[in-house]
């Protein structure tokens, strides 16, 4: 009777938390393009701080999720952490991506600066709303690399990089297909990869290659080798926060290491066994790229702690 008693109560508690935070849609009229998120609000009677979630790279939606990557829902679940300890958010699908694509259908128009203006102007929507108390930016993997290029514009009072790259791309994707391409292959792949960084386009795509380096994708791609995470990430005068996985296979600990470096004052957390998608699954291929398709493996406990431990401390800064 006891036992029953306590699952009960148990469920009950459960029901209350869930019910004890509002998720709705939310939307941004750029002036270019509507785009659609989701909100999580915990009920309080004063601002909570309010956290702007920016996906990774390609077609990464609000959740986490990549149709090329499988469904993983890591950032759904990381903001119904934050939203279980009083913090509020917001993630959303960037322009041409899931339910905000029409805002920019061909991926000819896409650019980095287009998507650091959306934080920016994300962060402006929120920043304006009495609900909310301090914004953070927090990206996850390209996302890192965005909220790190919007958070002084956006007047953020602090950033969070979750898997981010001190590197440029380039350099990143070069390492990442040098492990797995034939050498003639990987002789073609580092021939774009030095026009593309020089600023030029190339249609001469091997089919094996067409996936990353398809011509569509290369005005992005453009935007995107220009840019220099860690410099950008030295600029930054607001508190920060670097996380990253010891098993991440797509970002290596010495790029946290190096942005760590390039401001000294920001927090840098290691977390043993994490890999990008943010579950604690050992560093074997296999299983690695299962956890990429898997909803239901918990995130790292880990992660979600020191979040909530650098959030609330930025009261007391």
């Amino acid at each position: 009777m006891m036992l029953r008693v306590l699952i009960l109560s148990l469920t009950l508690f459960t029901g209350f938390a869930h019910a004890t935070v509002l998720q709705r849609p939310i939307s941004l009229d750029t002036g270019n393009g509507e785009l659609f998120g989701s909100l999580l609000l915990p009920k309080s009677d004063n601002p909570v701080p309010v956290v702007l979630i920016l996906a990774g790279s390609g077609p990464t939606d609000r959740d986490g999720n990549n149709p090329d990557g499988g469904r993983n829902d890591s950032l759904k679940r990381l903001a119904w952490v934050l939203a279980k300890h009083n913090i509020a958010s917001v993630r959303y699908d960037k322009r041409g991506v899931a339910a905000s694509f029409a805002a920019t259908p061909d991926e000819r128009n896409l650019s980095v600066e287009a998507y650091v203006n959306d934080a920016v102007a994300w962060s402006q929507k929120l920043k304006s709303d009495p609900r909310f108390g301090p914004l953070i930016l927090l990206g996850h993997s390209e996302g890192a690399l965005i909220a790190t290029l919007a958070a002084p514009r956006a007047d953020a009072a602090a950033l969070i990089s979750l898997s981010g790259s001190a590197r440029p791309v380039d350099q990143v994707i070069r390492e990442q297909l040098a492990r797995s391409l034939p050498p003639p292959l990987m002789l073609r792949s580092n021939e774009l990869l030095d026009s593309l960084k020089a600023g030029h386009t190339d249609a001469n795509v091997p089919a094996p290659l067409q996936p990353i380096f398809r011509p569509s994708v290369q005005p992005y791609l453009i935007s995107l080798f220009r840019q220099e995470p860690a410099k950008a990430f030295a600029q930054l005068k607001m508190p920060a926060l670097i996380v990253q996985g010891s098993n991440d296979m797509q970002v290596d600990v010495g790029d946290a290491r190096a942005l760590k470096a390039a401001k000294p004052d920001a927090e840098l957390v290691v977390i043993e066994g994490m890999n990008h998608v943010m579950r604690i699954v050992p560093a074997d291929v296999k299983r690695q790229l299962a956890s990429y398709k898997d909803p239901n493996l918990p995130l790292a406990a880990e992660l979600g702690g020191k979040l909530i431990e650098f959030i609330d401390g930025l009261r007391t800064r």
